[in-house]
């Protein structure tokens, strides 16, 4: 088993791939023991290329992103441990990559068997489990890494953890109730555990065999290949924003229901489903919609290492796709996708005129996805195209403001057309054309962007729309503009508009009236849930089987099924309606066994599951919430 460490370091930091479907809905983890909370941290920053020494520093030294505790790891360590934490700390002084990872490591280990040692010492049932609590919850930092790379081993200290809690019950290992048995089991439990750290977490030289950067390479022990399940570190939050942005789709607007369009609802589906892209986002189950909330911007998003800001994301960065590493700490705000069809070009900096290009990029280059099929280009294409702006009743189509906007808003459109000399006698309604959705369709260098290097040219971003934009703080490419005003104030003092506070107050109420809207959120109540909302859609996915089952399309059958019969039993345990859960699962269970009909041929059986799958939907419809 001495291999098992040095394998181990290097698949937990992999993004490898896992088999079976894997639900678009992400699934809440438990929170983490400070040390053990800085140790995964270490080892996803530690997979990054190039490494943020910066960031490994502060996962040691501060709490994770939302963590309950309220001081870092190596505070943590003094208050509660006799261990010291020096060798880590001065590995990442050194920036010793290996060394900081055989030094992590080892720290934890120790806190495991110090634990352990708490267990033995301790005077009292209460204190004994606690001490068991803790160490289960420290070596729940190695837990996975060990599944994948030995199994066994891993069933074994599961049953020595359960042996140890059994063990220190309420009769306890030193209580009136204990018995020479309980003692035996307990010491034989410990022991087993004990062994396993010392001959693989504590060895006195150690050095992964090679580095995590070389990764992610499937990772082998005995000749086999170990996949592990990729995991985002302690801190992230990929989770819907609440509330949920309301999606306007230009088709239902018209009162055309999405089940009869099933390339849209085809392409609906892809844009909730993890299964178009590569690991590890597939595995994490990351989709568009995971940044791209219901078309707008998921305002919560954060991975660190990727993110530097809530609601914001490097997509070429090491993580997702290391071939498509471009080497830059460079996250972007995460931008609307309202109104798609009218804010062309794409990307951040305009460089891709096709929509169509630039979501085969997404797929491919982003997030390392397969060559996706030219029906699933069109599909994803057809359904962003309904993307729509939010309606906004003090404002026309045309861009002017109506009688319902408030006064401030009506003086500072005023200012807003007025030409200034800072911004070369144009005005701000020179790129944010009103009548054009307040964008030019062009790109412009406004200084935002620091040059890479001198004479650099690199600063030209995408004009953006106004519409919507009174719910997707922050502002610029990179978020780094907290509110409207600080946006004005922005333009004011870099392109010396000259504006009175006054005038920045009224224009900065225009620049709110533009960006509001009639409803921004999805409403919800007792009935109305969100998992009703998710039925709805989980359904209209699966209709699209009424086209795809007569063309005998294996290949995107079996993506839908996957997609939607994962997401709908996940989803079945947000339900409010408990008796009725059951019979979700049932019916994500038939929509599963359409897709074994198909894989094995029997298109016969696939369309009389799927007719069941139909009949059953309907009649617990209503109870669905």
């Amino acid at each position: 088993m001495r291999n098992t460490m040095r394998v181990l370091l290097a698949t937990l930091a992999s993004a490898l791939v896992l088999t079976g479907p894997v639900a678009a809905t992400p699934a809440k983890e438990a929170p983490w023991l400070p040390e053990a909370a800085a140790y995964r941290l270490t080892l996803f920053l530690g997979g990054l290329e190039p490494l943020p020494w910066d960031d490994i520093e502060t996962a040691w030294s501060e709490p994770y992103r939302g963590s309950e505790y309220s001081t870092g790891a190596v505070e943590w360590l003094d208050r509660e441990s006799d261990i010291e934490p020096d060798g880590l700390l001065n590995a990442t002084m050194r920036e010793d990559r290996q060394a900081v990872f055989a030094e992590a490591t080892r720290l934890i280990a120790l806190r495991i068997e110090e634990e352990l040692d708490r267990v033995l010492a301790a005077d009292d049932p209460a204190a004994a489990q606690l001490a068991v609590q803790t160490a289960r919850e420290l070596y729940r930092a190695f837990q996975d890494g060990i599944a994948a790379a030995d199994p066994e081993a891993a069933r074994r200290i599961g049953l020595a953890w359960l042996e140890l809690n059994s063990s220190t019950g309420s009769a306890g290992v030193l209580g009136a109730g204990a018995t020479s048995a309980d003692r035996e089991t307990m010491q034989a439990a410990r022991a087993f555990i004990s062994g396993y750290l010392a001959e693989n977490y504590l060895l006195d030289s150690f050095a992964p065999r090679r580095t995590l950067s070389a990764l992610p390479e499937t990772a082998v022990l005995s000749g086999k290949a170990i996949e592990v399940p990729p995991s985002l570190p302690p801190g992230s939050d990929i989770f819907d924003q609440d509330p949920l942005p309301l999606l306007v789709l230009n088709f239902e607007e018209q009162g055309i229901d999405e089940t009869d369009l099933p390339l849209v609802a085809y392409g609906d589906m892809l844009f909730d489903s993890a299964q178009i892209f590569g690991s590890p986002a597939r595995d994490l189950r990351i989709t568009c919609s995971t940044c791209h909330n219901r078309s707008d911007i998921n305002q919560r998003l954060f991975i660190p290492g990727a993110s530097h800001q809530p609601g914001a994301i490097d997509v070429d960065g090491a993580f997702f796709n290391p071939i498509f590493n471009d080497r830059r700490d460079d996250p972007i705000d995460i931008p609307s996708l309202r109104g798609l069809r009218f804010t062309g070009p794409y990307g951040r900096d305009g460089r891709f005129a096709s929509l169509r290009d630039f979501t085969r990029n997404v797929i491919v280059g982003e997030f390392g996805g397969e060559e996706p099929t030219p029906f699933m280009l069109d599909a994803l294409v057809a359904y962003m195209l309904e993307f729509d702006f939010l309606p906004n009743s003090m404002l026309t189509t045309d861009g002017r403001l109506t009688d319902a906007a408030p006064e401030a808003a009506r003086r500072g459109e005023e200012i807003f057309n007025r030409p200034f000399a800072g911004l070369g006698d144009r005005s701000c309604a020179g790129c944010h054309v009103p009548d054009a959705n307040f964008l030019d369709r062009q790109a412009h260098d406004i200084g935002s962007v620091a040059p890479g290097y001198e004479g650099a040219r690199a600063g030209a971003l995408d004009t953006p729309t106004l519409l919507g934009t009174a719910y997707t703080a922050p502002y610029f490419h990179d978020g780094s503009l907290p509110t409207l005003a600080a946006v004005v104030d922005w333009f004011d003092e870099t392109k010396s508009l000259g504006l009175t506070g006054a005038e920045r107050a009224d224009l900065t109420a225009y620049l709110e009236t533009v960006g509001a809207a009639d409803e921004p959120f999805e409403a919800f109540d007792a009935e109305n849930t969100a998992f009703r909302l998710a039925f709805a859609e989980l359904t209209t996915f699966a209709s699209t089987l009424d086209t795809l089952l007569p063309r005998r399309d294996a290949e995107h059958i079996l993506l839908l099924t996957d997609t939607v019969a994962a997401d709908l039993s996940a989803d079945a345990s947000t339900m409010s309606n408990l008796a009725a859960r059951p019979e979700v699962y049932a019916l994500a269970e038939r929509l599963a066994e359409v897709g074994a009909a198909v894989r094995a041929d029997d298109w016969a059986a696939a369309q009389a599951g799927w007719t069941a799958f139909k009949s059953e939907a309907a009649a617990i419809e209503e109870r669905a919430f």
